[in-house]
């Protein structure tokens, strides 16, 4: 019904987490896929086994997309192996802590190199090979901290921000060619990411008193609403920022 059968999906940071459920919904609903990953080969080959159980392609891709040629690369490998691309999910990054009295600059260059870079490299190099094709989707990850902003992580938050920042910007851009171009922000997620903030039982309780609904999400909790954004039901949707947060964070 999603209309995503037979499709071609890259998705980024694939091997765990949002982007390992992001991957194998798109299987289940019938899309080809390419799981992304720059170190877990362990995890990216479960995915792939998980995708291809019900019977399509899927192939794991290994990437630093820290370095800007690597996106490049990935996606013209993607395309060698799988096919034109139809949907790139952008989804890679990582979290640290740093409070900013104490910020070296190895670690603002590490979490913007990791959560940026990538995401202008990967969108430049699908948007290349998609214009021409006149169709196609790009859908970012963000998150809350890019619209609140996030204590003692303000280079991540940064990211996320310039994240819904470049949705925008891109789906004014690429509009004429037929490409939608969206983002899904979510807000707490149970992923390897939040593992030990959620493990520390007063950190969890102070974490649920921020969600209206009083839980975290679940990774397959934000996949569905980024496949949503791929899928025939978003075909006048675009520049969109799709808050999946559990209430905590009401923006429109």
């Amino acid at each position: 019904m999603l209309g995503l059968e037979g499709k071609r999906v890259l998705v980024t940071g694939a091997s765990l987490g949002i982007g390992a459920s992001a991957a194998t919904l798109f299987a289940r609903l019938g899309a080809h896929v390419a799981v992304a990953y720059r170190s877990s080969v362990n995890e990216a080959a479960r995915v792939v086994e998980q995708a291809r159980a019900h019977g399509v392609q899927a192939h794991a891709f290994e990437a630093d997309l820290a370095r800007w040629d690597e996106g490049e690369r990935l996606v013209a490998e993607v395309e060698t192996r799988l096919g034109p691309i139809d949907v790139a999910v952008l989804n890679h990054g990582i979290w640290k802590e740093a409070a900013i009295h104490a910020m070296r600059a190895a670690e603002y260059d590490e979490t913007l190199d990791a959560n940026l870079r990538g995401y202008f490299s990967v969108a430049g190099a699908v948007a290349r090979r998609m214009k021409p094709r006149r169709s196609g989707r790009i859908v970012f990850v963000s998150s809350t901290a890019g619209q609140r902003g996030e204590a003692k992580h303000s280079h991540y938050a940064a990211t996320k921000g310039a994240v819904i920042s470049l949705t925008k910007s891109l789906a004014a851009e690429l509009a004429p060619w037929g490409i939608l171009v969206n983002c899904v922000a979510p807000g707490w997620v149970a992923t390897g990411m939040t593992e030990a903030t959620l493990a520390d039982a007063h950190e969890r309780d102070a974490v649920f008193r921020t969600i209206p609904l009083g839980r975290v999400g679940t990774p397959e909790e934000i996949a569905w609403p980024i496949a949503f954004l791929a899928s025939e039901g978003a075909t006048f949707v675009t520049g969109e920022i799709f808050n999946v947060n559990g209430g905590a964070v009401l923006v429109g």
